[in-house]
């Protein structure tokens, strides 16, 4: 039996994102950009809550895309998905002519349904080729990066995307081993990462190569260059009085979104000046007191939400 979209998928932190979008959407032709559309459980609740709410839904996977657009095919015109990276959201709403939006949602990470399917290679606990990307038909696989990617590069991307402290010993192990035969599946990295990280008696903190898959995750699909390129776009976009709600899952996507809601919410005008500049003051102000996690509820529902860090701001009127 085939499981449906929303068994797939449990949209995370839902009632708070509905919350802090509301009073955005207020209007009489209210739009909402969900970049990270996933299969579509945000956008539904959103469509469901807000009868005159058109949803643009920006995602990089086809099958999700594929997925999403048939689970959100009864809210008709009010709701299209578009192949794009979250890079690109200047890029859909020239497209679509759109020159201003009221709400942007952000989940971040790798959705349900990839963690999922084992042959997205995504998951440790799945013996499966290493693939890990978000859109199988471009770019290196993570097993490309393991067989190219220098001792040194691999540390590098090991230690910064994954802040992994074995990094060095780690990416040596590869350099080794791959010269015998090419590391291709979850189930030989594994067993390569094991044998470095020691255990740890007593504690249970995940499996030791959770880590490196998050980086090498991270680098074959460019996520935080596409972060940092995606977040001045979204929040130029927004309409005075829109909002922008921002769901990450490690704390390398987290400093990201604080620092570039933080640049916003504060003057640029030089702090020796006794008065403020034209066009330097604030755009932003923020609606999260520092970042928000789940409720023990939803965690106990939905354990995945358990990483979820939610950090959200409204556009302020621009003073000239």
């Amino acid at each position: 039996m085939t499981p449906s979209n929303s068994d797939l998928h449990t949209p995370v932190m839902l009632e708070r994102c509905l919350e802090l979008l509301a009073p955005a959407l207020s209007g009489n032709h209210p739009v909402v950009l969900d970049c990270t559309l996933g299969l579509g459980g945000h956008s539904q609740a959103l469509l469901e809550a807000n009868p005159n709410l058109r949803v643009i839904g920006i995602d990089r996977d086809p099958k999700a895309i594929e997925l999403a657009s048939e689970r959100l095919s009864g809210f008709g015109l009010r709701f299209s998905a578009h192949l794009a990276i979250y890079d690109q959201i200047q890029e859909v709403l020239d497209e679509l002519k759109i020159s201003e939006i009221n709400g942007v949602l952000m989940d971040l990470g790798v959705s349900s349904m990839q963690l999922d399917e084992a042959e997205r290679g995504f998951s440790y606990a799945k013996d499966a080729a290493l693939d890990m990307r978000m859109d199988q038909s471009f770019g290196p696989t993570a097993a490309d990066i393991l067989a190219h990617y220098s001792e040194d590069e691999l540390t590098g991307i090991f230690r910064k995307f994954g802040e992994e402290r074995f990094s060095g010993p780690i990416a040596k192990k590869i350099v080794q081993d791959r010269k015998s035969a090419p590391i291709t599946t979850s189930l030989q990295l594994n067993k390569i990462v094991t044998q470095i990280v020691p255990s740890a008696p007593g504690k249970t903190t995940g499996h030791p190569a959770k880590r490196i898959y998050q980086a090498l995750r991270i680098a074959a699909n460019d996520e935080l260059g596409a972060l940092e390129r995606s977040l001045p776009q979204a929040i130029d976009a927004l309409a005075p009085k829109g909002r922008i709600v921002v769901m990450s899952y490690h704390s390398l996507e987290d400093g990201i979104v604080k620092q570039a809601l933080q640049a916003g919410s504060v003057s640029s005008t030089p702090i020796d000046l006794p008065f403020e500049l034209p066009g330097t003051g604030a755009t932003l102000r923020i609606l999260t007191k520092g970042v928000e996690r789940a409720g023990e509820i939803e965690l106990s529902a939905n354990p995945r939400a358990a990483s979820a860090r939610l950090r959200a701001a409204e556009k302020l009127e621009v003073k000239e």
